[in-house]
């Protein structure tokens, strides 16, 4: 039988043994039950207890270019509404150091659905050497807001600009809808891009990068579109586009090609890495996620990585589309009565891929399995739309995570908004995604290391039950729980700085 003083000693041996392998964290979770990233008291304990997520830091993925939303018409023409007070909160929000840090952007050349009316930065037909290229319709909206977001933001975000379609005369039907860029205009069309790039940098904006063009399948000609098959839109680029940015000094902005859904990913990027040639100009592939309201197509990002495993591979648009916003209740946000266009008007083969959704588990959902299959930046659609969904000339009303009463100077911050803010806050540009081991079941799970050295990792449980999981990095760990119907975000301090 031990002694009293001998039990002391072991017992405190025990406790600084445990203490010395407990992993330090900080945890920020939102729940159906009411949690907005707020900041959660996690259970110590005395040795390692299954389920587990074990990290594995050696094993190295992509890159992180970023995450973040777009600069539309509607959202800056929304926040132009707003008092002085809300314009800035949602500005703060979205770029402040407080905020969700978003660090990857997108907004439209000319028009689009998500404007207040049809226009275009070259309206004057005839115009080859556009000389009366003009960013004007911008100046009263987009361009302000994009300013004050840079006023905001401490590390600065990228902007990815894509035109939905050429100026109609440009075109083979002559309209802002459908219909495919006329070959005699190639040239005029490439020199677009590259005034562009001066007009915005005149205004103290700099273009990252561009998509060729919004949805090159079309979107049956409802509002501003242009056709593009895989090899017309390689052509151009690698006959036009391309070499008119280099010739002009700006061949370090990026081009992305495809720029619609992963469903036929195959094909565009089987064409556009074809050889070196037809590689040359591209800098990766934009993909969006309307093909399914749940399936990632994980094989099709894979093989798009495989094609071109030193290229971008970048979500660049998704929301709940063809939705008219729920005002002020959280708990729709979190339940699964969202649908999509699919739900109405996909042909029957297809319907399968649209049932009804939980709004914050698709784009919870998306984002990890988009990160677990080699996509290094992920890009929401409107940051800002009103109680309608809009304003949208086509009235193809959509939700955004802020919704704003204009007439009433209200705002109102969905749950999507804290979904995209446990990505876009704790997982930095330059980051690195790392390998894990997980057989916690029910749960969801993607991890990065960021460049000072701190790790992220986002954790998504859809069940209506709590779970505890233990995680563990080299031999510390700790007991995590996270609520039913949760998404947290897991920080790990220290570490080495990457290089």
């Amino acid at each position: 039988m031990l002694s009293k003083l001998k039990y002391v000693l072991i017992l405190t041996m025990v406790i600084g043994a445990c203490k010395e392998n407990r992993l330090n964290v900080e945890v920020y979770e939102t729940s159906a039950a009411g949690n907005k990233l707020s900041p959660i008291t996690t259970l110590d304990i005395n040795g390692q207890i299954e389920p587990e997520i074990r990290l594995l830091p050696d094993k190295k993925f992509q890159t992180i270019t970023g995450f973040g939303g777009s600069f539309t018409e509607a959202s800056a023409y929304l926040l132009n509404q707003l008092s002085k007070e809300n314009r800035q909160k949602v500005i703060e929000a979205y770029f402040g150091k407080e905020g969700a840090k978003y660090s990857l952007t997108r907004t439209h050349m000319n028009s689009c659905d998500f404007s207040v009316s049809n226009y275009s930065y070259a309206p004057v037909e005839s115009d080859t050497n556009l000389e009366h290229f003009s960013i004007e319709e911008d100046r009263d909206d987009i361009i302000p807001m994009i300013k004050d977001a840079i006023a905001v933001s401490e590390d600065g975000f990228k902007i990815l600009a894509s035109p939905w379609t050429a100026p109609p005369w440009m075109k083979d039907n002559k309209d802002w809808r459908g219909g495919k860029l006329l070959p005699e205009y190639y040239d005029t069309w490439a020199l677009f891009f590259s005034k562009y790039v001066d007009a915005y940098k005149s205004e103290g904006i700099d273009i990252w990068g561009f998509t060729v063009e919004n949805e090159p399948l079309g979107n049956d000609s409802n509002w501003e579109s242009m056709h593009y098959t895989p090899d017309e839109m390689t052509a151009f680029v690698q006959n036009h586009l391309g070499p008119k940015l280099g010739a002009d000094g700006k061949g370090h902005v990026k081009i992305l090609g495809y720029d619609q859904n992963r469903e036929h990913l195959n094909e565009w990027v089987d064409e556009m890495y074809k050889d070196e040639a037809s590689s040359k100009y591209f800098s990766g592939t934009a993909i969006h996620w309307y093909a399914s309201t749940f399936e990632v197509f994980p094989e099709a990002l894979q093989y798009a990585h495989e094609k071109a495993p030193h290229k971008h591979l970048i979500q660049s648009e998704a929301c709940v589309d063809a939705q008219v916003p729920e005002w002020k209740d959280d708990a729709w946000y979190w339940s699964k009565e969202a649908t999509d266009w699919g739900w109405d008007w996909a042909p029957e083969d297809q319907k399968h891929m649209h049932p009804k959704y939980v709004p914050v588990y698709r784009y919870a959902r998306d984002i990890i399995g988009c990160l677990n299959n080699w996509v290094d930046g992920w890009i929401d659609w409107n940051m800002v739309l009103d109680r309608q969904g809009g304003p949208n000339w086509f009235k193809n009303w959509c939700v955004a995570p802020v919704l704003v009463d204009p007439e009433a100077d209200e705002v109102y911050f969905t749950p999507l908004y804290h979904t995209m803010a446990h990505f876009s806050k704790f997982i930095r540009p330059g980051a690195q995604r790392i390998g894990h081991e997980m057989n916690a079941d029910g749960l969801l799970v993607t991890a990065a290391k960021n460049p000072d050295g701190t790790f992220a990792v986002v954790v998504l449980n859809q069940e209506e039950v709590p779970k505890s999981f233990t995680l563990s990095l080299d031999d510390e760990s700790i007991q995590i729980n996270i609520s039913g119907k949760a998404l947290q975000t897991i920080i790990i301090p220290g570490g080495t700085p990457e290089a």
